[in-house]
C-alpha cells in the first residue's frame, strides 16, 4: 500500500489547512495510507478529519532543550527525521514555509519523494532571515513544488532555483461543506437588510481595516447595511485582538458597533455567502484566496483588492466581479461598493457568471493533477 504523510505546522481554522486534509482525502479515496503530522496538538484541530486518517503529533522535547530555542532545532529534525523513517512512507508532502523545510531538512537522504507547497506569495510575508536563508538552501532539494499561481513559481524559480513544478490552484467543493459550529446569520442580520460580507482569520493581511472607513461611510448613509466578518477570533493573535482593533478603527458610534458583526468561527459560511449582498476581499497579499473562490462559487457578487496573488486568476474585471487596485483607499472602495449595491441587475449578471468557478475549479480536475504530480515527482528517485 502506498504511504503518504503530510506535514504543517497545525490544523488550526484557514486555508491551507483546509487544503491539507482535502489533498489527505483525495489520497485516502485512491487507497493510500494516510498520515498528518503537525507540530502543534490535537486540541488545536479545527475541522473534521477524514475517516481512515492516521493522526500523529511531533513529540516535545524536554523542557530543557525547548528552553536552548535554536541551539535545539537540529534535535527537532533529528526527531522529525526518526519518525518519517518509522512510517516508511513513500511520499511526503510539506504546506507553509517552516513546515517545508524542516521536511526538506528532514528527509535528506531518504527513499522518499519529497514536494512542498508555499501557500502564499513568498515576499509579501517573508520569515526570519534564518528561516530564509534556510529556504534558499532546500527548496532546490524538492522532488516537486505545487505552486498556486505563476507570480510564485517565478519568484521560487528567480529566488531559490527552483525548477520542478506543478501549477495547482486551490479547489472548490460544491455545495460548500458544512460543520461546527453552525452559526445561522439570519439570527444576526435582519431580514431584508443589505449584508456586506467578508471573511478570514488574519486580519491584516485580509485587510479587513480598510473596510472600516468604508462601511463608516456606508453605514451612516444607509441605517440597514451590516458588515459581518466570519473568522476574526476574539483571542488574541501575535499580541493583539483582532475583533477589538477592528471595533476600534470604526470608531466609537454604538449604532454602527451594532452594525459590525463579528461571529468568531462559522462551520457554515455557505449559508452567509448565500446572505450576502455583496462579498468583500480587501487583501493586502493572498496565496490564491479560498474565501472568494468559495464565494463566488455561491453565486456572490464579488468585490476584491487585486493584490499577489490569486484574485486575478480568479476575477475578470466587470465579467464575473469587481477588481479593485491593490491600494485602492476608502473612496474607491465606498465608491464600487455603493454602485453595486444600487444595481441589482448589474449584482445579478455579476453573481451568475462568478458561478463558473465550479468547473474551472473542480475537485475531479484539480484531484487528478495533483496525484499525477505526485506520481510524476517519483520518477525521477
Amino acid at each position: 500500500m502506498t504511504r503518504i504523510a503530510f506535514y504543517i505546522d497545525a490544523l488550526k481554522l484557514g486555508g491551507a489547512e483546509r487544503v491539507t486534509l482535502q489533498w489527505a482525502s483525495w489520497c485516502l479515496q485512491e487507497g493510500w495510507s494516510v498520515t498528518v503530522i503537525t507540530r502543534r496538538p490535537t486540541s488545536q484541530d479545527v475541522y473534521p478529519l477524514p475517516g481512515g486518517l492516521e493522526r500523529q503529533v511531533e513529540p516535545q522535547l524536554h523542557s530543557l532543550l525547548e528552553g536552548l530555542g535554536w541551539w535545539a532545532f537540529p534535535l527537532r529534525i533529528l526527531q522529525l527525521r526518526r519518525m518519517l523513517r518509522q512510517g516508511r512512507f513513500q511520499y511526503l508532502v510539506g504546506l507553509t514555509t517552516l513546515p517545508s523545510v524542516k521536511l526538506l531538512l528532514a528527509s535528506r537522504g531518504l527513499p522518499a519523494s519529497c514536494v512542498v507547497s508555499e501557500r502564499n506569495y513568498p515576499p509579501a510575508k517573508p520569515p526570519a532571515l534564518l528561516w530564509r536563508l534556510l529556504r534558499r538552501l532546500t527548496y532546490r532539494w524538492a522532488d516537486l513544488h505545487l505552486v498556486q499561481t505563476d507570480q510564485t513559481g517565478a519568484w521560487l524559480r528567480h529566488h531559490c532555483n527552483v525548477r520542478l513544478q506543478q501549477k495547482l490552484p486551490n479547489a472548490v467543493h460544491w455545495p460548500l461543506p458544512r460543520h461546527e459550529p453552525l452559526l445561522d446569520p439570519a439570527t444576526m442580520v435582519p431580514l431584508g437588510a443589505p449584508l456586506l460580507l467578508a471573511a478570514g482569520t488574519k486580519a491584516r493581511q485580509k485587510g479587513f481595516d480598510r473596510l472600516m472607513p468604508m462601511f463608516r461611510a456606508l453605514a451612516t448613509a444607509d441605517p440597514d447595511l451590516r458588515l459581518a466578518i466570519p473568522g476574526i477570533e476574539a483571542a488574541s493573535y501575535h499580541g493583539h485582538n483582532q475583533q477589538d482593533w477592528l471595533r476600534e478603527l470604526l470608531g466609537a458610534d454604538q449604532n454602527l458597533q451594532e452594525r459590525l458583526i463579528l461571529p468568531g468561527a462559522v462551520g457554515n459560511l455557505g449559508d452567509w455567502y448565500s446572505r450576502a449582498t455583496l462579498f468583500l476581499l480587501p487583501s493586502r497579499y493572498e496565496g490564491f484566496p479560498n474565501v472568494l473562490l468559495e464565494a463566488m462559487a455561491a453565486g456572490c457578487t464579488c468585490v476584491a483588492a487585486d493584490c499577489y496573488t490569486g484574485p486575478a486568476d480568479l476575477i475578470r474585471d466587470g465579467e464575473n466581479g469587481v477588481l479593485l487596485p491593490p491600494n485602492a483607499d476608502a473612496n474607491a472602495w465606498s465608491s464600487a461598493v455603493r454602485e453595486l449595491l444600487d444595481q441589482a441587475q448589474r449584482r445579478e449578471r455579476l453573481g451568475l457568471a462568478a458561478q463558473r468557478v465550479r468547473h474551472r475549479f473542480a475537485v475531479e480536475r484539480l484531484r487528478y493533477q495533483f496525484l499525477r504530480g505526485l506520481e510524476d515527482s517519483s520518477h525521477g528517485r
